[in-house]
């Protein structure tokens, strides 16, 4: 009986672990800041939207909108989409790696 309750207590354990944790971070924050000040800000300054005032990247917004993970903003960065344009081609794989990480961390602390 013991042994299975302690089972029992070691899964939930693990399991409030992984639910817990934070996501990894890819890319270099301190460059994607360089990187979104010169390509990004003039739209998404202070994590706002000068074109869409909803969809900012202020956290509330990206987990509303499911673009709360480094893969999601990743695809919206190399992708684009309605008024914003696509970077693929014009950043590399490294700076939109580290856009990314910028953004998401970033929204993570509030802007």
């Amino acid at each position: 009986m013991f042994a299975k309750l302690l089972s029992t207590l070691l899964v939930l354990l693990t399991a409030a672990m992984f639910t817990l944790a934070t996501p990894a971070i890819a890319g270099d924050a301190a460059s994607g800041g360089k990187i979104f000040s010169a390509n990004c800000a003039a739209c998404h300054a202070g994590g706002r939207n000068v074109i869409n005032g909803a969809k900012t990247l202020q956290k509330d917004a990206l987990d509303k909108y499911e673009m709360n993970s480094l893969e999601a903003i990743t695809n919206q960065i190399i992708n684009g989409k309605n008024a914003m344009p696509a970077f693929k081609g014009r950043l590399t794989d490294a700076q939109i790696d580290d856009v990314a990480t910028y953004v998401l961390s970033q929204a993570e602390n509030g802007w």
